[in-house]
Order: C-alpha cells, then structure tokens, then sequence
C-alpha cells in the first residue's frame, strides 16, 4: 500500500521533503539491484564477457552511497523562512 499524505502534497513542506528524498531513494536502490543483478547474472553465466562490470557496478554503488549520505546527513529539512 503506498504512504498517504494527509494534506495537498507541498514540496516545501520539510516532511513531505524527507519523505520524497527516502522515496526516490529507495527507487534508486530497486533499480540499481534490478538492473546489476540481470548484468552480473549473463555475465556470471558466461554468456557475455563484460570487463567492464566491476567498474560500472562500483562506480554506481559509489553514486548510491553518496545518495544516502546526502538524505541521511546533508539534506537540511527544516522550514524554509520565505
């Protein structure tokens, strides 16, 4: 069942903000293990020889991490004074 906002959605509001950001987030995630999984399975079962794999799959792990660490520690959700 997807999350209800109790109110019209407002992208200024700081906890719809955090709920976005962990949102997107977590699409993020489901599409890095989707996609790395299918690359990793032709490429663990020999039917194509990607030597490239490593890099890419680290290279977005890396972008995954950084993504976590900016909603985690960065993002500053508080009201905005217009």
């Amino acid at each position: 069942m997807p999350p209800r906002w109790p109110r019209k959605p407002d992208r200024n509001e700081p906890a719809y903000r955090k709920l976005d950001d962990r949102m997107n987030f977590a699409v993020h995630v489901a599409t890095f293990a989707a996609i790395n999984s299918g690359l990793w399975f032709f490429h663990i079962i020999k039917f194509i020889d990607w030597t490239w794999l490593t890099v890419f799959s680290g290279v977005w792990a890396t972008i995954l991490f950084a993504h976590l660490i900016y909603i985690a520690f960065i993002a500053d959700y508080s009201v905005e004074s217009n």
